[in-house]
């Protein structure tokens, strides 16, 4: 059992807190998502990063850059603002957040409403840097079953006004 603090800044011990999603449990709500991920760029944890992307997305992501941000900064606390889940079929949700860092060129902090989608028991992060070519009929890129513009399409028109 690790005695270390989470890096979430939650106070509790990283086996107890993000350590136990890391491990493969699911995160039972965005927020527990989003402070998993925070606590796994942290702890230089690449391949949770990106398997807790939304699986139509992971293709995209580049992890050279995410694995050099995540290695060569000192993560120095997270915020969480606030969390609202829609109890729409699938589950989304908004979870505002400031996150703290320092790497060469000094200490940073970067406020930021990330959105996330639930699809059969596991939250993804839906990641507003990487574009899908998904028109508004076309299936949902969450899986869902959905037609893209009934499902998760306001959460990605919002999250790249927001970013």
């Amino acid at each position: 059992m690790s005695t270390a603090l989470c890096p979430c800044t939650s106070g509790k011990l990283l086996d107890q807190c993000c350590g136990q999603y890391h491990q493969g449990a699911r995160a039972p709500s965005a927020e527990a998502l989003m402070r998993s991920r925070y606590s796994a760029y942290a702890l230089g944890l690449i391949d949770y990063l990106v398997t807790t992307t939304l699986p139509a997305q992971q293709a995209g992501l580049d992890r050279q850059a995410i694995a050099a941000w995540s290695l060569s900064s000192t993560w120095l606390g997270l915020k969480v603002e606030s969390a609202e889940v829609f109890s729409a079929q699938p589950e989304h949700a908004w979870v505002t957040f400031t996150a703290r860092w320092r790497d060469d060129s000094g200490e940073h902090s970067h406020r930021e409403c990330s959105a996330f989608v639930e699809n059969q028991g596991d939250w993804y992060f839906i990641d507003p840097t990487v574009e899908l070519k998904t028109g508004r009929n076309d299936p949902c890129p969450c899986a869902s079953g959905q037609k893209f513009k009934k499902c998760c399409a306001q959460f990605f028109a919002a999250q790249r006004s927001n970013s």
